[in-house]
């Protein structure tokens, strides 16, 4: 009995040192999964972008219908009938048909449904208001967050683009003790910070204004347009700071 008492003992520190483990695995693999979904995530670093990447990095054709259609509803209706419970309805509509679509075409189902969750918070909060610019507050929420992230990153040293493209390149860590690397992706990280900076400084005060049809007009504009010309300068910066290792591991 006295020989199995240190073994009882140690058992759970071991116990929790594997949960640990297993939940440090689980958010890296989770996270490897989401850079390898995202957009910057479509184009191997060190490769060179193609209009096929940046199409595909934009979820193809009927990832751009599915992205633009809700708000140019919204955006038509409004501007002809100045009514705002069929101009959040609609959206919904159109949102539920891609869900539909995507059923009966066996194709991947999620991303049609966060779109229409993303409507529908979006559509609730109008109705609950009265006011047609409230449509648009979750994108503004969205991008005052993804602003914070991205510079606290900068801040605590580790540049998010940097942690996507490691994860991308399976050097996670080594990227930051190359000072090209480093500053390719700290400029890359800054990018993305201007691009939600750029939604924020112009979107906020047409909210604010209560500006409705001018808000659904800019959020088009600073929408897929400017996300794939982001995509396209992240692209490139980073073929010019790793595309050197792609090149040296071919020649071995």
């Amino acid at each position: 009995m006295s020989e199995n008492q240190p073994h009882s003992e140690n058992q759970p520190h071991s116990d929790d040192q594997n949960d640990e483990e297993q939940r440090t695995l689980s958010f890296s693999d989770a996270f490897a999964a989401a850079a390898r979904r995202s957009g910057i995530g479509q184009v191997t670093p060190g490769e060179t972008p193609t209009v096929d990447s940046l199409l595909r990095a934009m979820g193809g054709i009927r990832g751009l219908i599915e992205s633009i259609l809700p708000g140019l509803a919204f955006l038509v209706i409004y501007t002809f009938t100045k009514d705002l419970t069929p101009s959040v309805i609609a959206p919904l509509i159109v949102a539920a048909i891609f869900i539909v679509v995507r059923l009966v075409t066996r194709s991947p189902v999620l991303p049609a449904i966060v779109g229409l969750l993303g409507v529908g918070l979006s559509a609730a909060l109008a109705l609950l208001t009265g006011k047609a610019e409230d449509n648009f507050l979750p994108g503004l929420i969205i991008n005052a967050i993804s602003i914070v992230v991205l510079l606290v990153s900068i801040i605590v040293r580790w540049p998010l683009i940097g942690l996507i493209v490691g994860v991308l390149t399976g050097d996670a860590v080594g990227w930051r003790a190359d000072a090209a690397k480093f500053r390719v992706v700290l400029i890359a990280t800054w990018c993305w910070v201007g691009l939600f900076a750029i939604r924020l400084g112009v979107e906020l005060p047409l909210y604010l204004g209560g500006q409705a049809e001018a808000l659904a007009s800019t959020k088009l504009l600073l929408g897929v347009p400017l996300y794939a010309g982001m995509l396209w300068v992240t692209w490139l910066l980073v073929r010019a700071a790793f595309g050197h290792q792609k090149a040296a591991a071919a020649d071995k």
